[in-house]
């Protein structure tokens, strides 16, 4: 173990997990001090000691704060003329509120005590400085406001402190934002919070206040939990998923395996979080696999969006399945066995543009036919996704877009060896691809196999097929380019237990390849610009995850005295 930040092991913390937690005394005395917090109206004049006030703010301080940012500012405020200022501020607000209440209860706010911000020694501001941008904050760019909340924790974090020394906080809020900003000559991008009176109570409430005076009362603790999601009240059920993931038992248990090791934690990135993920599944760590390579036929070719002759499709095929196109000669150098399926509907195959790719009858015989295949081959280890089909990073980006509301702007790539005109076909057929199937299917991601049907193809619904059956058995499924990726969103849209078994074995130079990646939340162990299909780039990633497999056994340990 290093010299600096956690000391303990894997081993340690199995066999005492609760060897983290205080002393019961302790634990009783936080929740005495949660239990007796208290909004306090009234306080003494007594002047508050300066190591007091220190303390009480290096307790805000020690707060959680998104990103590890510590927005929060303290305002320390004791000069008499502010004061008065802050509080004709809220006596203001307080007369402006009551107004907008009824009868009743505006006897009620009026009655209510607001003197702490005059009586209370000592004002404290907690102002938010919102100006470094959200997007350059770990963990603001999808909660733009969890800044304040850090803000609110600090709070929290003030309020428990004071309790615990003796002290009363009462937080007031009754400011427009703009008018206490102003008075404080808070700079534009930094927001007040409200004003904290602390100082020695003059009130000691052995329950809250509001309570106290009949404004509100604390709910039972069983109103306000609610199990797994929130109630549909008589709405549709969800879908019930027939496919689990991994549990907490078997996640820690498969991250445990490399806690011990002669080797600085992590110290393969990537790799050691995803075999954390497929020791996870299952506790015998494959040794082999499979490539299952699919192809499938594309009338949207027909458009110009591909510079190759279709009757390419099938001399793939046909070389994989001789074991000498690229994919298998791959495979074959990474120890893994080689399946090649020609994906066909029965009925008929559409251009997406005028009519639907796959007719939905077709789309569940595919997706049943490709669970076979990844129930049986997942037997043998691993379960690699490759593709044939020339046309289909059209079709795959048009899938993209129904299914994740991508624009077909960002989603349309380059394919293989297309040139600028054909570019600019490719984004016009996946334009009105998509536009079509809104108006007749609406969203795709409420409906996989419906988008699947409307602008997918038939190998893409095969390999959806593939990756449940595998999933469901708990083998890792390592994907390829684009188009398996779809497949793997797909699949993963019916089933959403399947992401614990995907592996992302590559990032290719698709541009929607990493919409669809960042939405299965995978991270790819390869990013080499690779062009192929056919499963090379995932036969590649499974040799690299096969290794540090076997690395992760034979590796030294450290053992405990």
């Amino acid at each position: 173990m290093p010299l600096v930040g956690d000391p303990t092991s894997a081993a340690t913390r199995a066999a005492r997990p609760d060897g983290w937690a205080f002393d019961d005394e302790t634990v009783a005395a936080l929740f005495a001090v949660l239990a007796a917090r208290r909004d306090v109206r009234r306080f003494r004049p007594d002047p508050l000691a300066p190591e007091l006030l220190r303390r009480v703010l290096e307790a805000g301080h020690q707060a959680p704060s998104v990103g590890h940012s510590q927005p929060w500012r303290f305002l320390v405020v004791t000069e008499p003329t502010t004061r008065q200022q802050a509080a004709l501020l809220a006596d203001r607000e307080r007369l402006r509120q009551a107004d907008l209440l009824t009868a009743e209860r505006r006897t009620r706010l009026l009655d209510l005590q607001l003197e702490g911000i005059r009586e209370a020694p000592v004002g404290i501001v907690v102002a938010c400085d919102r100006r470094t941008p959200a997007a350059g904050v770990l963990g603001r760019a999808t909660y733009a406001d969890a800044d304040l909340w850090s803000c609110a924790c600090a709070i929290e974090n003030l309020w428990l402190a004071a309790r615990a020394m003796g002290l009363g906080l009462g937080w007031v809020t009754l400011f427009q934002p703009k008018d206490l900003a102003a008075l404080l000559d808070l700079p534009d991008g930094v927001e007040t919070l409200g004003w904290l009176c602390l100082g020695w109570p003059d009130e000691r409430l052995p329950e809250p206040g509001l309570e106290r005076r009949g404004w509100s009362h604390r709910l039972p603790v069983d109103e306000v939990v609610i199990e797994e999601r929130w109630p549909t009240d008589g709405g549709p059920a969800r879908p019930t998923s027939h496919l689990a993931a991994p549990d907490q038992a078997a996640v820690v248990a498969g991250r445990d395996t490399g806690d011990d090791l002669l080797a600085v934690p992590g110290s393969l990135g990537v790799l050691d979080a995803t075999v954390d993920r497929v020791l996870a599944l299952r506790a015998d760590a494959p040794t082999g696999g499979t490539l299952v390579v699919a192809a499938g036929d594309h009338p949207v070719t027909r458009y110009g969006v591909s510079a190759y002759d279709p009757s390419v499709t099938a001399m793939v095929l046909d070389a994989t399945r001789s074991g000498v196109s690229m994919g298998a000669v791959t495979a074959r150098q990474a120890g893994l066995g080689v399946l090649a399926v020609h994906a066909r509907p029965t009925g008929p195959a559409g251009d997406l543009v005028d009519t639907d790719a796959l007719e939905p009858a077709d789309v569940d015989a595919l997706v049943s036919q490709g669970t076979e295949i990844g129930d049986q081959a997942a037997s043998e280890g691993l379960v690699c996704l490759g593709e044939v089909g020339v046309g289909n990073t059209t079709v795959a980006a048009a899938l993209t877009c129904l299914l994740l509301g991508v624009a077909p702007d960002e989603a349309v790539g380059l394919g293989v060896s297309a040139d600028a005109s054909m570019v600019r076909r490719k984004l016009d057929v996946v334009t009105r691809a998509v536009d079509r199937a809104r108006s007749h299917h609406g969203d795709g991601a409420s409906r996989p196999l419906g988008a699947l049907a409307a602008v997918g193809g038939p190998e893409i619904a095969l390999l959806t097929g593939v990756a449940i059956g595998a999933a469901r058995q708990r083998v890792p499924v390592v994907l390829d380019g684009l188009v398996t990726s779809v497949a793997a969103l797909v699949a993963v849209h019916v089933e959403p237990a399947v992401q614990a078994a995907l592996v992302a074995g590559q990032r290719s130079r698709e541009q929607a390849h990493g919409h669809v990646l960042r939405a299965l939340g995978i991270e790819p162990l390869l990013e080499l610009r690779i062009r192929s299909g056919e499963g090379v780039g995932a036969s590649l990633a499974a040799q690299l995850l096969l290794t540090v497999v076997r690395v992760r056994a034979a590796t030294a340990r450290v053992y405990e005295d």
